[in-house]
């Protein structure tokens, strides 16, 4: 027995939807048309694709390996459809966005979405280790990410160049400090985003270097809920300057042991840069942050 076309398409849907529901609602068919296909190629293949979930549908070792050649596949397909159809204006679909930070995303995202009001936008902020695990098993269209590891498999385009400061409340003891050391916070509760992060990473290799421990770390999730934390008193907040929103009740102070500049970049697999909804993206970036020049 082999696979036919329809297996793979009903199977590739619902590696990118998450869901049965969502992937027949895609190809307008029925949602029991798609668990069969899908149950059909497993059959095929003598293994489980999913694991299904209360929450949806989770890929198993063997659809990861299926999904990075299919949707592939399926990448290609959409972009013949878009160099056959004649579009006149943007239709309507989905664009998956993740980030490491709420900024540079937000202000990009805010001028598509004003572009292209009928592309629905599904943005995540998640670690820096996670955002590359998710861009790398196609799990997203594209990615905003802190100094990422980039290969021949994924486009990138740099976009604003930050530093780390450390963030308090402008009533702390060092916030008139005009710079600080990381060993004048060995005695204060430092806040940092989860395990897998570039703040977590930077900064242990740091004190590393500095034969220091900082034995009161508090770990949260992103660098959101790290500013929230320093707004309710809890400590020393560690982000990248213009990574959030500017705040009148904190103040900002130069890290002299982590000074140096980092970028951030725009990233996306290869094949799915001339996507319509990602190449609209990626001009909409170029528009808002003044971009000039091509990096592939």
């Amino acid at each position: 027995m082999r696979a036919n076309p329809y297996q793979i398409g009903a199977f590739t849907h619902s590696a990118r939807e998450g869901s049965f529901t969502r992937a027949a609602e895609k190809l307008g068919v029925t949602q029991s048309s798609v668990t069969q296909h899908v149950a059909n190629l497993e059959r095929t293949m003598g293994i489980k694709l999913f694991v299904r979930r209360r929450d949806g549908l989770e890929l198993t070792r063997a659809g990861r390996e299926l999904f990075s050649v299919s949707d592939r596949l399926r990448t290609l397909e959409q972009l013949i459809e878009e160099k056959v159809a004649n579009y006149s204006e943007m239709s309507g679909g989905h664009l998956s966005v993740v980030a490491n930070a709420p900024r540079p995303a937000m202000p990009v995202i805010a001028r598509y979405t004003t572009l292209y009001p009928r592309v629905q936008i599904e943005f995540t902020l998640v670690s820096w280790t996670l955002a590359m695990e998710r861009l790398h098993e196609r799990a997203v269209d594209v990615a905003i990410v802190a100094d990422p590891v980039i290969d021949e498999q994924l486009y990138s385009l740099p976009l604003t160049r930050a530093r780390y400061r450390a963030y308090m409340c402008r009533g702390h003891a060092l916030a008139r400090r005009k710079r600080l050391s990381l060993r004048d916070l060995v005695d204060e509760a430092v806040i940092v985003p989860e395990d897998g992060s570039l703040t977590q990473r930077l900064l242990h290799q740091r004190c590393r270097e500095l034969g220091i421990t900082l034995t009161r770390l508090v770990k949260t999730t992103t660098f959101p809920v790290v500013k929230e934390a320093v707004q309710h008193g809890v400590g020393v907040g560690l982000w990248p300057e213009d990574s959030l929103s500017a705040s009148s009740e904190l103040v900002g102070i130069e890290i002299t042991d982590m000074s140096e500049t980092f970028t951030y970049y725009l990233l996306a697999p290869v094949d799915k840069r001339e996507l319509r909804f990602v190449r609209s993206f990626i001009d909409v970036a170029r528009e808002v942050l003044n971009i000039d020049g091509e990096v592939g």
